[in-house]
């Protein structure tokens, strides 16, 4: 079951070359009182071990080959209060790991495993607390040099080797997303369904996560913006407790998670279920502005050529509005159209919803891969002000759709969410 993530562990330690390389997944957080925050592992520790229980760390031995766990230790009456617990023989059998130990162990274990090794790999200054264990176990070497014993001398992060690992997605992390991104579409198509003028952002929001948990995915893989007219012109809206009026635009940015893996979307709707002269005439700016820009992700395509794309429409789209006045080219160069859109066409995604791994290279920018999946997302935001058309006021628009880079092209795995208006007209009258 879970041999994808055995042959993970068996490239990176190849990467590795020598040494060990130690990895703990995420704490428990407290809340308040007794009662902690849903718990959610290290996202580089799921990607190698799919053990999803908190308070684990996993070792790797490059020289041997081996990979071990350390995990909490099987123990019924807790099981009673806390649920199932592999424990470290469980975990071994379910896992793939070639030892598992309890947790109660790692302290005495460690510095055996770390004598004699040329190099340490570990996510170096991610985790203060960590980091002084760490330091621990190679000062418990250090004392032992009396005997021969040295701890390893070379230092590395073990996440740079990792972020670049999980940038390409291989088929089962490909099948996985492509679910996520269908049952968060299911939750946006809900939501344009559900919508009437009088009713709470909240009650939209709660017919996308019982969407989303009635199709197995039980949590958000974000907090959801559900933003209505004004507050659509606020990037990371997030109180969701303003009434919907009829004549507004509703901006939903929500995504599920669903084993780890993220997904991401955003549609723009109105209220009432008919798009105004105005919002009709923004919303096709950015229509077109997201067409362009998935158009442009292909293998060998640069990271910044779909922005550069979607960019060009949104500004020809702004002096088209008469937000701004010049060229294009000028515009762009001089940075005035960041009034109406200041962020980027969008990130990768994965098992965050903001994934791992660097943009450029070496300073210059990556091309994209067959694996690869990103965020397409430009936006219009429109807030009132003296160069801006009584008509546009407050009207902020963004279309999101998630990428997946193919060997030939790109595959818009969250197109079963219409963004058409006319297919979001017919959508929310039910016909």
């Amino acid at each position: 079951m879970y041999q994808s993530h055995a042959e993970r562990r068996t490239r990176l330690m190849q990467q590795m070359g020598q040494g060990i390389a130690i990895l703990p997944t995420a704490p428990e957080v407290v809340r308040n009182a007794d009662n902690h925050y849903p718990y959610r592992a290290d996202s580089h520790f799921l990607y190698l071990t799919g053990f999803a229980e908190p308070q684990a760390v996993l070792v790797l031995d490059a020289g041997t080959g081996k990979s071990i766990l350390f995990c909490r230790e099987k123990n019924l009456e807790r099981e009673v209060w806390e649920g199932f617990r592999f424990g470290p023989d469980g975990a071994r059998e379910a896992f793939g790991f070639d030892e598992a130990y309890p947790l109660s162990e790692l302290d005495a274990r460690l510095p055996d495993l770390l004598s004699g090794q040329k190099s340490l790999w570990w996510n170096i200054g991610r985790n203060a607390g960590f980091d002084v264990r760490v330091n621990g176990w190679l000062d418990a070497v250090r004392q032992r040099y009396r005997s021969g014993e040295q701890p390893p001398a070379l230092y590395h992060d073990l996440l740079v080797l990792l972020d670049e690992m999980r940038m390409i997605k291989d088929a089962g992390e490909r099948a996985t997303l492509r679910r996520a991104g269908q049952i968060s579409a299911l939750g946006h198509i809900q939501a344009m369904r559900a919508t009437r003028p009088g009713m709470m952002e909240y009650q939209v929001e709660a017919e996308i996560l019982h969407t989303f948990i009635r199709n197995g995915a039980r949590y958000p893989s974000y907090e959801s913006i559900v933003a209505g007219g004004a507050n659509a012109c606020t990037l990371h809206y997030a109180a969701n407790n303003a009434r919907l009026n009829d004549g507004d635009l509703l901006l939903i940015d929500a995504g599920c998670e669903l084993n780890g893996y993220a997904g991401d979307i955003t549609r723009t709707f109105p209220v009432n279920g008919k798009f105004s002269p105005a919002q009709r005439d923004v919303y096709e700016i950015v229509l077109a502005a997201e067409l362009a820009g998935i158009a442009a992700v292909k293998p060998g395509a640069l990271w910044n050529e779909p922005g550069d794309a979607a960019l060009k429409v949104l500004v020809q789209g702004m002096l088209d509005l008469k937000l701004l006045n010049g060229s294009v080219d000028g515009v762009i160069e001089s940075g005035a159209f960041r009034q109406f859109y200041m962020h980027g066409i969008g990130h990768m995604i994965g098992l965050d919803v903001h994934d791992v791994g660097q943009r450029k290279l070496g300073g210059q920018w990556r091309s994209y891969q067959p694996g690869m999946c990103t965020t397409i997302e430009p936006g219009l935001y429109i807030r009132p002000a003296q160069n801006v058309p009584p008509a546009l006021h407050n009207i902020g628009i963004r279309i999101e759709d998630d990428v997946l880079v193919t060997e030939t092209g790109h595959e818009v795995y969250t197109a079963d969410v219409p963004k058409e208006i006319d297919a979001i007209e017919i959508l929310m009258q039910g016909v």
